[in-house]
């Protein structure tokens, strides 16, 4: 019983590790600061599928942590920690628990936009963020840019489920067989 808990725990340092170089890589180029958080949380989802939503929070906690603490782009690792790194998790708590697919595609869509509004607002009044950085061309933009938001999430959670279904296909038979084996 105590193998099985190491192989877990070693499973889950090895996806910790692996979102980190993610966030880290985030830093070397800068269009890159979007798109590493994203794959980042991606790393939490063989966790997910394979030990569950309980072990993929602390995956998800040491990840953001440490991406804050080592990460060389704060940006990316904000990124990261408010929103990609646990969205894999919520997606799965969403997709187990919703009835049906609207329903399922309208939590997902009020979760990104609690959190994308949010993000807007901490922005202007915790940050000091001047409103003129959401002005393109002399429009005020906020709402044009959270529906431009809301398309590149559809994109993102599309994408992650392709994601989800290549890891069942190709990978779960013999990550599963490794963890139940304990070797």
């Amino acid at each position: 019983m105590k193998q099985d808990r190491t192989v877990k725990v070693a499973f889950c340092g090895i996806a910790t590790a692996l979102a980190l170089v993610f966030i880290c890589l985030g830093g070397l180029i800068p269009v890159m600061t979007y798109a590493m958080p994203a794959l980042a949380g991606l790393m939490l989802m063989p966790v997910v599928a394979e030990l569950g939503v309980s072990w993929a929070w602390p995956v998800y906690a040491a990840s953001a942590v440490l991406g804050m603490l080592l990460g060389p782009d704060k940006d990316a690792a904000v990124i990261y920690v408010l929103f990609f790194g646990y969205y894999p998790i919520m997606k799965a708590v969403i997709e187990q628990h919703a009835h049906s697919k609207l329903l399922c595609l309208l939590l997902k869509l009020a979760l990104f936009n609690v959190i994308a509004v949010a993000v807007f607002y901490i922005n202007i009044y915790l940050l000091d963020v001047p409103k003129s950085s959401f002005t393109i061309a002399g429009f005020y933009l906020p709402g044009v840019l959270l529906l431009l938001g809301n398309f590149v999430f559809l994109l993102y959670d599309y994408a992650a489920g392709g994601v989800v279904v290549f890891y069942f296909r190709r990978l779960h038979g013999v990550v599963s067989k490794w963890l139940s084996s304990g070797v």
